[in-house]
């Protein structure tokens, strides 16, 4: 119920009506929730894990923040759960999957942009090196030891099953998400720079 209700306030802060309507009357930007939602989804299916409701795969959350925005990167992991749910056997209830597997995650990426953005250069490789490749890293570990933490504390597992069965897991696949965050924003900021929303071409790249 706890985490019903902090999910439901998390959507409800970042719920603006300027960009709801916006996103009601612009099919592109639909088609972008979409998209994202469906590919997210997809990458969720392919997981790994030695116990139950302890699965391990690539979230995707980074890059699907900068190029939406945290408020609609909020309604599009709200769709990919919903696909997730729909289409796969799950143990895990709903809000507990969003809210730690989207909610949280998107939450993370965009304040590690927030910061990089008023603290650091404003250049190209920042952007793809830290906001990108080292957020997505960081948001994967984060993922990992806080559902852990979550799990202790509702008394699914003991602390020593989850840690070296679980958390330690943080450790390898920050690399995998930071890697596959850092290619795809690269790729995007490239080829397809008005795709990718928290990019700004004036400060980014005529520096």
């Amino acid at each position: 119920m706890a985490i019903m209700l902090f999910s439901l306030l998390a959507f409800a802060v970042s719920f603006d009506k300027v960009q709801f309507f916006a996103l009601l009357k612009t099919p592109q930007r639909q088609t972008g929730v979409f998209c994202c939602a469906l590919v997210m989804a997809i990458l969720w299916q392919i997981q790994a894990g030695i116990l139950p409701f302890l699965d391990i795969h690539i979230l995707a959350i980074t890059t699907v923040t900068l190029v939406l925005g945290w408020r609609l990167s909020l309604i599009s992991t709200l769709l990919a759960s919903l696909l997730h749910f729909i289409f796969t056997s799950t143990q895990i209830e709903f809000f507990t999957f969003w809210f730690l597997t989207g909610i949280i995650p998107v939450y993370i990426s965009y304040a590690i942009f927030l910061l990089c953005y008023q603290y650091l250069p404003r250049h190209f490789f920042i952007y793809i090196f830290v906001c990108a490749f080292i957020c997505a890293g960081i948001v994967a570990a984060c993922k990992i030891l806080l559902t852990g933490v979550y799990y202790w504390s509702v008394g699914l597992y003991d602390w020593q099953t989850l840690q070296y069965n679980y958390m330690f897991y943080s450790v390898i696949m920050w690399f995998p998400e930071a890697m596959l965050n850092g290619m795809a924003i690269t790729l995007m900021i490239t080829y397809r720079p008005n795709w990718v929303r928290t990019f700004y071409d004036q400060e980014y790249l005529d520096r």
